[in-house]
């Protein structure tokens, strides 16, 4: 067991730290090293959450038809590590368009699938999934402040790093527990099925409204910190507080889920993002930005363990994978494609608090489903309760 927990962590650490290493700092190399203009930059940047959201479920659906995630994580893990090193090799925005295309098509599979085998094998255990998660959000936070510095020296060490966490990540996935659903699914049966739990899709629907969000604001943050004077440092400091909060939150989160509950983690998660939100839309001081981004904790690092541990309630064995990738494509995809093209709107309209004014309605109306969705559980436990009795 302890040799399986570790191997869990190395994965989301060093897949993580890849994911730090390019994803902050690839705008600016396409920008100062290659010399795209920012509307080829922009499309460049926009395809990987479009992506996610068409192939994360067709890998869900493959890893449960041929109940083989193990093989597919690490055959995807590492093409992806190897994909991304075209952007040291070619100049042309068309071959660089490609190398994001097939680079998202392949790394769309690798989060979403780790976490069903991760969440399968802690719900087995009764172990916590935060302990193992929290080791993802330690990678993001170390890369991003490692590889800012070393990027100045030599900008393509962002690809190498890439390349070199995804290629560790795949040969710790080789070890990763065999969790398998226990009997191959029909692709077209199987969404049916996910089609008609409706708690699933109700859950689906607050997550893209309370995560994406945040997701987005990965890209606004940067430019709000600048906006309020803070300087590139400034904005590198706010990063690391805000991804480096998730840790302690993601390791207290099956305590807290234990003490009260799933649903109302969740909305305690988008309680605090809205209060985010509106605090970011009242213009406030830069060392008050500062100290505000540790609220992230709460909405990242509660949110995303409480999430996918109810997925995994409320879904059958044999469909988690596949409930899983929809969620991603639906929360990491098509939430963070719709908030940053409609923040980026808003933004260039009006003004980078009007974009937090946006994101403060949207998880306002999440708010409102998940306390109904709240509800609607305690009613349904309420009422099992009473058959039971009869």
């Amino acid at each position: 067991m302890k040799k399986s927990i570790l191997t869990m962590q190395g994965f989301y650490l060093f897949t993580f730290f890849g994911v730090g290493s390019l994803y902050p700092l690839l705008s600016v190399y396409l920008q100062n090293s290659i010399g795209l203009n920012g509307y080829q930059i922009g499309i460049i940047m926009s395809i990987g959450p479009i992506i996610f959201i068409f192939f994360q479920p067709i890998w869900g659906f493959i890893s449960d038809s041929t109940n083989r995630p193990i093989l597919i994580l690490q055959f995807t893990t590492l093409l992806a590590g190897v994909i991304a090193l075209g952007y040291i090799f070619f100049e042309d925005f068309y071959l660089l368009l490609l190398v994001a295309i097939f680079l998202a098509i392949f790394q769309s599979a690798i989060i979403p699938i780790s976490d069903s085998i991760t969440l399968k094998y802690t719900s087995r255990f009764h172990l916590n999934y935060g302990n193992i998660r929290l080791f993802g959000s330690l990678g993001f936070g170390i890369a991003v402040f490692v590889m800012g510095k070393l990027s100045e020296f030599k900008p393509t060490l962002i690809f190498i790093a890439f390349f070199l966490s995804l290629a560790l990540s795949s040969i710790l996935s080789s070890n990763m527990p065999k969790e398998k659903s226990g009997r191959k699914l029909n692709i077209l049966k199987g969404l049916k099925e996910i089609l008609t739990i409706k708690r699933l899709i109700l859950f689906l629907i607050i997550s893209f409204l309370i995560f994406g969000p945040n997701l987005a604001n990965n890209t606004f943050f940067g430019l709000f910190v600048q906006n309020s004077g803070g300087t590139y440092a400034g904005i590198g400091i706010a990063f690391l507080i805000a991804v480096l909060s998730e840790i302690p939150f993601m390791k207290a989160s099956n305590r807290w889920i234990q003490k009260i509950g799933l649903l109302n983690i969740t909305l305690l998660a988008g309680g605090v993002s809205l209060i985010r939100w509106l605090f970011y839309y009242t213009e406030p001081s830069l060392w008050l930005i500062y100290g505000t981004a540790a609220l992230q904790g709460v909405s990242i690092g509660l949110f995303v363990p409480a999430a996918l541990q109810y997925i995994r309630e409320v879904t059958p064995d044999h469909l988690t994978a596949t409930a899983i990738t929809l969620y991603s494509a639906i929360g990491n995809g098509l939430g963070s494609w719709f908030n940053t093209f409609t923040g980026g709107y808003i933004y260039e309209k009006s003004s980078i608090y009007m974009v937090y004014l946006f994101f403060t309605f949207l998880s306002l109306v999440g708010i409102l489903l998940n306390y109904w969705l709240v509800k609607e559980e305690k009613e349904h436990s309420l009422l099992e309760k009473a058959t039971l009795k009869r």
